[in-house]
């Protein structure tokens, strides 16, 4: 049957609806649910889907659901967190809005109907609070120090002395026919919070995560949350004092064994378990199932001893170890909980939030001033320890309305001061609201106060035709997965590092910011945990990333004039390469080398890894402040190719400064011992009766000096390519690994065939530029128009097709052309720009060589190579 009429009295809670039913009152409530219906007999014999509980519960959650998402698609251009979409979806939703259409609230959200709703959205919520503790890496805290640590107190006690302080003053006036003790320390708490996950992707999404301003707050927030259950505890415990004078005291102890049992007991047997998987294993089903179902026991052991089921989820989800173990675990639910049951306990909020009892303004005023003094309080602490550690003020904001940012946390704790009386429908609709706005502000104030300065880089080491052969190399290497990983390495050992010309590599993995919290925090814990770090207390970071790590960590210990540093960085793909031209200039790289946006798969085809890196790719070609190269594998990452003693390198030059950043890639090659290098120049027939500038090559006095001493001021593009050819066959006169053949061809057809007739047998690397010779060239013209790949160029894009080789890889090189460049301007104090204190340890190496960049106009003779045809030896 229907639920009976109800009464004025009704209390904000079914459950405790249900509980007062049994009580013989004048305002309790009689709500009687028939067990048959559950589901329906169909609308052909006369029922109406609506009328039982599991159609409308579908119905209940798909619209939650769908109004969600639409609601994080109309914020997203303000940049604001899902979490706000979420509540303001459950306002929409309920009384506030939706709720005046009778129509709706009777027949979509009725009273019969949030049982059910709730009972399942607070499964959903115990299972989110397990991923957040799961997902707390607690080794944070002690890496981040002391500043992390006080910013966090005083963001906490300060905001909570102040509501406390204010709520108590005004407390007639807030409180009327509530347990004032308890309200008190509710609203204090509620105040003082910090949303841990929230605060992860506000982070991520302005690029602050790897930031020293991005870890202090994560720190914090992670010591922030950790305290606000504690204090929750505290108050629940507190709250129940009417009972019995004894009895927080025994709430408060129970859960302090509860805790003990769980870090001595539980997580002893997660290590056992960690430890009796086999290496290269899974956890099997059954262990994740026995895992997961730990999940509501701990939630049953909490709320039977008097505190809320999610404190024990946290507190369970916080004593499971990092690692393969966590990352499988995260894997199997975060997907399913984060998108369908944890927007049921927003609605939840959300149809308890009734704005049209909001109608005392002297409530209102008094509580949103409440608010507003605790949140002040939290931004003033958060300033003075700022100063404290001489942090620049505008930091100090930034950092303190971080420290704001509401969510999840404070919502549980309104709707648990809700569910104990704590608070009125007024007041809980009061600090709904204003969370909401609070929130909201932290992103564009955060923006606009905190904007690290961009200063014009100076170094003039863009590329590797301005630096000489032999000297010290800049790389920036760029991976997605692992598969990426052997042929980068591959690449880096024909690049020939030694002592004499040293290589400095920055390993960057990249990793999609998805709106999950996991890969946000392993990339934060990426960026700071340093390698000594890792190996003495263990890796926080996920799988992926710890083996991409320990690759490039190895190769660095068994090759010579090699120093790398590992970083990961978390960006959309649509801004990614924002963050790479950023840490590129920061390291004053010479190249980048990204991967393909395909693999090779088993039958030698092609397939797409993901559809975004082509597009990141393309937007890194067109913004990044020094070379690219672009590396196609094709087996260059086989283990027969890597263990080669004699490589066999291919490079076809058609002219223009790529061709150029390409010899010069490849003059750096040819130094390595088990190198063979040929050059296949492409010329077309009337090729001489042009007019080319006699100029010739003269070497430099200086032996040392690091810069190519050939002036190319108001010289064409042809005569800078027979310059630098000419360079480069005098340098390496009598070189018995370097080839030269030229190749006549007067269209895009003989071109092709000149290509077809190498023997693809015989080398495993092809080099080109992205843009051969001149604009519109009949010798590339035509394959131009029939490009698939335009990143890789005409030459790039139909060497990785399937007409040609699938033996063969390809690295594809554009030159960054240096204009005119601006003064170098003074580095602001390391302390005022965190974002390049992100990346700032290796630029403390002292260089190689500190020689200046000079050019002087050469001395003229005849600089063309010799000969039409055939292999000619340096």
């Amino acid at each position: 049957m229907d639920a009976m009429p109800i009464s004025d009295g009704l209390p904000g809670n079914v459950t405790e609806q249900m509980r007062n039913a049994t009580m013989p009152k004048a305002s309790s409530t009689v709500v009687c649910y028939s067990p048959m219906m559950i589901t329906t007999n169909g609308i052909w014999q006369g029922f109406n889907p609506l009328e039982f509980s599991l159609p409308l519960f579908i119905l209940q959650t798909s619209i939650i659901v769908v109004t969600t998402r639409l609601l994080v698609l109309v914020l997203r251009p303000f940049r604001q967190p899902r979490v706000i979409a979420e509540i303001l979806a459950g306002v929409l939703l309920g009384p506030s809005v939706m709720g005046q259409i009778d129509t709706w609230a009777n027949m979509v959200f009725p009273m019969r109907s949030l049982l059910t709703l709730e009972t399942v959205a607070h499964l959903g919520l115990l299972y989110f609070l397990f991923l957040v503790g799961l997902e707390m890496d607690i080794d944070v805290i002690r890496r981040s120090g002391k500043k992390a640590l006080f910013v966090a107190i005083a963001g906490m006690s300060l905001p909570f002395c102040m509501g406390v302080a204010t709520s108590f003053i005004f407390r007639h006036q807030v409180s009327r026919n509530v347990h004032q003790t308890s309200f008190i320390l509710f609203l204090g708490v509620a105040l003082s919070v910090t949303a841990f996950p929230v605060l992860a992707r506000i982070l991520a999404e302005i690029k602050l995560l790897g930031t020293d301003l991005g870890r202090i707050a994560m720190s914090a927030a992670i010591v922030n949350d950790m305290c606000a259950w504690i204090l929750l505890a505290i108050a629940i415990a507190i709250s129940e004092a009417d009972n019995a004078a004894l009895s927080s005291l025994w709430v408060l102890l129970s859960g302090v064994l509860f805790v003990l049992f769980c870090f001595y007991a539980v997580r002893p047997g997660m290590w056992w378990l960690v430890r009796r998987t086999p290496e290269g294993e899974g956890v099997s089903d059954m262990q994740v199932s026995l895992i997961l179902t730990g999940v509501m026991l701990a939630g049953v052991c909490t709320d039977a001893i008097g505190i809320h089921s999610v404190f024990g989820a946290f507190v369970y989800g916080l004593v499971i170890p990092t690692g393969p173990l966590g990352v499988v675990l995260i894997e199997k639910i975060e997907d399913f909980v984060t998108g369908l049951l944890l927007p049921l306990f927003f609605a939840i909020s959300g149809l308890r939030t009734n704005v049209q009892k909001i109608n005392d303004p002297i409530t209102v005023g008094l509580l949103v001033l409440v608010f507003v003094m605790a949140s002040f309080a939290k931004i003033m602490g958060t300033i003075i320890i700022a100063a404290l550690y001489t942090m620049p003020f505008r930091e100090g904001i930034a950092l303190g309305f971080l420290m704001n940012t509401r969510g999840l946390v404070e919502m549980i704790v309104l709707n648990i001061g809700r569910d104990k009386e704590v608070l009125d429908d007024e007041s809980f609709a009061v600090m709904v609201l204003v969370s909401v706005a609070m929130t909201t502000l932290v992103t564009p104030v955060v923006t606009g106060v905190y904007r690290p300065s961009r200063r014009l880089v100076g170094y003039k080491r863009r590329n590797l035709q301005r630096i000489r052969h032999d000297s010290e190399l800049r790389m920036l290497t760029c991976v997605h997965t692992t598969r990426n990983v052997p042929s980068v390495l591959s690449l880096l050992e024909l690049s020939n590092p030694n002592k004499r010309s040293p290589i400095f590599i920055y390993a960057l993995h990249l990793v999609e910011l998805t709106g999950r919290a996991s890969n946000m925090l392993a990339a934060a814990a990426a960026s700071s945990a340093s390698k000594q770090s890792r190996t003495r207390s263990g890796s926080s970071l996920p799988p992926v990333t710890e083996h991409i790590f320990n690759a490039f960590e190895n190769y660095e210990r068994h090759t010579g004039g090699v120093s790398i540093q590992t970083l990961a960085a978390v960006s959309p793909y649509q801004s990614m390469h924002e963050d790479v031209s950023v840490l590129a200039e920061d390291k004053h790289v010479s190249l980048i080398v990204v991967p393909f946006h395909k693999q090779q798969t088993v039958d030698g085809g092609m397939e797409p890894i993901n559809p975004h890196v082509r597009g990141f790719n393309e937007s890194l070609l067109s913004t990044s402040p020094c070379s690219v190269a672009i590396l196609v594998d094709h087996g260059l990452s086989a283990a027969a190719a890597r263990m080669a003693t004699e490589h066999h390198v291919a490079l076809f030059f058609f002219g223009g400064p790529d061709d150029r950043e390409a010899l010069a890639y490849a003059w750096r090659m040819v130094e390595h011992p088990g190198v063979t290098l040929t050059i296949v120049r492409f010329l077309p027939p009337d090729y001489r009766s042009r007019s080319v500038s006699r100029s010739t090559y003269r070497p430099s006095v200086d032996s040392d000096s690091l810069a190519i001493t050939i002036s190319t001021e108001g010289k064409s593009e042809q005569e800078q390519d027979e310059d630098y050819l000419n360079e480069f066959r005098a340098r390496n006169h009598g070189n018995e690994a370097i080839s030269y053949a030229m190749r006549m061809v007067a269209n895009s057809e003989e071109t092709v065939a000149a290509m077809r007739g190498m023997d693809n047998n015989l080398h495993e690397l092809y080099i080109v530029g992205r843009r051969p010779g001149e604009v519109g060239s009949p010798m590339t013209a035509a394959l131009e128009e029939w490009m698939e790949n335009p990143e890789l160029g005409p030459i790039g894009d139909m060497l990785v097709s399937s007409d040609f080789s699938m033996s063969v890889s390809v690295l594809v090189v554009q030159q960054y052309v240096v204009s005119a460049e601006p003064a170098p301007v003074p580095a602001p104090a390391a302390s005022s720009d965190p974002v390049r204190q992100y990346v700032s340890n290796a630029n403390q190496r002292p260089s190689a060589a500190s020689g200046a960049y000079r050019t002087s106009a050469a001395s003229a003779a005849n600089s063309r190579w010799s000969g039409s045809g055939g292999t000619v030896g340096f």
